[in-house]
């Protein structure tokens, strides 16, 4: 697998560069995998180390040391294998005789996370995380421990890149302690030199400027409990190396933190944060403002190696635009590259031009290398079936000093100019679709960008995609299970009084409402008014009244007999007796007599209805006695439906006509109830 690939005969970047080579090769029946490592300058094999299952490679700094993860396991003991080993990349020759390649030290490590070991740039020392202690090492000797450093908790750490030899670890929250960030100097592990206490930090990206100066600490959370990010809440902190200074970086636009970098100069760092379209920010070692790029789509942010040009692109699910800024003409915008689809980006040593890639397994079509100038020219392009990985080869910059890059302007390979011959430009700009309905018309704020002078996006909390002002439907609160639900009051919309704002459909369900809630008051009004006027005389069971009649009425399957229907002679007769106390003697009973002079026959006066009980009660309430009549009144009703059903000529099943069978026992269980037809 070849890491980059180009055509020969142009300048040095388009040379052939290997940096390295993993092979498989066969002896005899065995399947064995090999590190091959490769001077690529000349393209000599060096050395090739026998390690199998081999998913992760490193180097050190100054290239001594080759550092490989295999896949864990276990040996015929049923003991770990040690997977993480330290081989030294020259050669040298060994006191036993042993033919066999030189490792340094063995270790297990059994996650892949931050499964290498970190280096000072003098490759003097090397460290590596084990439980509540970070353990160091003399890089030549990896099987005695030179020093520990003890932090109950530990989980990441970061090696100074600087001079100054210090060492940052990362406390998550525990207990209800808040996370820290915490700075020593090696060897000196008595006190930190400088410590940063925060909430909401469950895991971070420790990243030092080049000097060691400087640490810039990204916190993320797992879950956002205020439910505003599905990937959980960021935040930034600036920590100095002497404890000089240490600040929370204020981000003034709301939304996640894309991506944050140093400046190879040390002294400047640049931040890609918010909601689509982010907002790109520069920061002094003071976490003061020192620029600010306009909106746009964008999530990434890559300084040149000299610190002249700083490149903001959008790759992943964006559009892969590449904005290019000269800083030393005051962030002058130098151009725009379109590279879509592109997985890899890079600064080459020279800070001249830029290579991008798309790679398997990201993206398994339109796989490629492809290498642009600073000025926004295509330079090289190659189209490859699969590729892996691609990578410049590390130079200092002191080996490629920077020099006006627009002057001379190099000529582009042959390969970019048959691309660019097939690339057909469109004749104007697309844009977005818009519904015949509204062609013609202004964009609506709502659907426009920010960057494009729309409404700025506002998260109500929730992780709905119903939101009032960018979104479709109505915002609504957001609910957490479990806890009560709170009553939203009415918005008070101006000039929403009357009917004028609701569709006609609206308008007469409304009035539907309204009359039947006016007719219900009547009906209840004209049922407790004490006169008898106008009031239909209430009818009572008796046993003369036509048997086809009631027959007829116990028939209606939808029809359910009232509560004082139900209710025992007993409990009638001690309710109407209470209820003539309250409303006092009928008309005719100590009555005072009409005005003029006008006679009423006692005897034939007919006395007035009882109002009726307006006792309410629910379907399930009373006492079991009342229960059990209804439930039998239920079931008789339905034997007399079965009945008239089989009169009509029916054929009724089995187990209606067992139910038909049971008539007699649920009479004679009602009557046991005190219940009468």
């Amino acid at each position: 697998m070849s890491l980059f690939r180009a055509s020969k005969g142009l300048k040095e970047i388009y040379d052939a560069v290997f940096t390295l080579h993993v092979a498989d090769t066969s002896l005899g029946r065995q399947q064995k995998s090999w590190v091959t490592v490769v001077d690529a300058s000349v393209g000599h094999v060096i050395t090739s180390l026998n390690a199998q299952n081999v998913y992760e490679l490193g180097f050190s700094p100054l290239g001594t040391f080759i550092i490989t993860w295999q896949r864990p396991g276990k040996d015929d003991n049923g003991d770990a294998i040690k997977n993480l080993k330290v081989w030294r990349v020259i050669e040298s020759d060994s006191p036993d005789g042993d033919d066999e390649h030189n490792v340094v030290g063995r270790f297990v490590q059994k996650s892949q996370t931050g499964w290498n070991l970190q280096y000072t740039y003098d490759e003097r020392y090397c460290a590596r995380v084990v439980t509540n202690e970070i353990q160091l090492y003399e890089s030549g000797d990896l099987k005695t421990v030179w020093n520990k450093l003890r932090v109950e908790g530990v989980t990441d750490f970061a090696v100074s890149p600087g001079m100054n030899h210090s060492i940052a670890v990362f406390v998550p929250e525990r207990k209800g302690l808040p996370a820290a960030v915490k700075v020593f100097n090696v060897p000196n592990f008595d006190a930190p030199v400088s410590q940063k206490n925060f909430f909401k930090g469950d895991k971070v990206q420790l990243t030092w400027n080049n000097e060691g100066t400087s640490l810039i600490v990204l916190a993320q959370t797992e879950v956002d409990r205020s439910g505003k990010n599905y990937y959980g809440e960021t935040t930034l902190y600036l920590l100095s190396a002497n404890g000089g200074f240490d600040s929370r970086i204020d981000l003034d636009k709301e939304g996640p933190i894309h991506d944050v970098t140093w400046s190879p100069n040390s002294k400047e760092f640049g931040v890609v944060y918010g909601y689509m379209p982010a907002k790109t920010t520069i920061f002094n070692t003071r976490a003061e403002v020192t620029h600010n790029f306009a909106l746009a789509p964008r999530n990434t942010i890559l300084f040149s190696p000299h610190g002249r040009f700083v490149l903001v692109a959008g790759f992943g699910n964006l559009a892969g635009q590449m904005d290019i800024y000269d800083l030393e003409k005051d962030y002058q915008k130098v151009c725009t590259i379109e590279a879509s689809n592109a997985s890899v980006c890079e600064w080459s040593p020279d800070g001249k031009h830029i290579l991008t890639a798309t790679t398997s397994p990201r993206l398994r079509v339109d796989n490629g290398v492809r290498i642009w100038h600073v000025g926004g020219g295509l330079m090289y392009n190659e189209e490859m079936q699969e590729l892996y990985h691609v990578t410049w080869r590390p130079q200092s910059t002191t080996t490629h000093p920077l020099e006006d890059p627009m002057h001379p302007m190099p000529t582009p390979h042959a390969s970019a100019m048959a691309y660019l011959g097939t690339v057909k430009t469109p004749s104007k700009p697309a844009g977005a679709y818009r519904p015949p309905g509204a062609r013609g018309t202004t964009t609506p704020l709502a659907f426009m960008r920010e960057d494009q002078g729309g409404a700025a996006y506002v998260s109500n909390g929730s992780m709905s995609l119903g939101t009032g002002v960018n979104g479709f439907g109505k915002s609504r609160r957001r609910e957490v299970p479990g806890a009560e639900a709170v009553l939203e009051e009415a918005p008070n919309v101006p000039g929403a009084e009357g009917d004028e704002n609701l569709s006609k459909a609206a308008q007469k369900n409304k009035k539907k409402r309204e009359a039947k809630k006016a007719k219900e008051a009547a009906d209840k009004a004209a049922g407790l008014t004490p006169s008898g006027e106008g009031v239909p005389p209430v009818r009572t069971s008796s046993p003369s009244r036509d048997p086809e009649r009631r027959d007829r009425r116990g028939h209606e399957r939808n029809r359910s007999r009232t509560d004082s229907e139900l209710r025992p002679r007993s409990q009638q007769g001690r309710r109407e007796h209470s209820q003539q106390r309250r409303n006092g003697p009928p008309r005719g009973f100590g009555a005072p007599h009409p005005p003029n002079g006008t006679h009423i026959h006692t005897s034939q006066a007919t006395p007035p209805a009882a109002a009726p009980d307006l006792t309410v009660t629910s379907p399930g309430g009373g006492t079991p006695q009342e229960k059990k009549i209804r439930a039998l009144t239920k079931k008789l009703r339905a034997i007399d439906d079965l009945k008239m059903r089989r009169a009509g000529g029916e054929t009724l099943e089995g187990t209606q006509i067992k139910k038909m069978d049971t008539e007699e026992s649920v009479r004679r269980e009602l009557e046991g109830l005190g219940w009468a037809e």
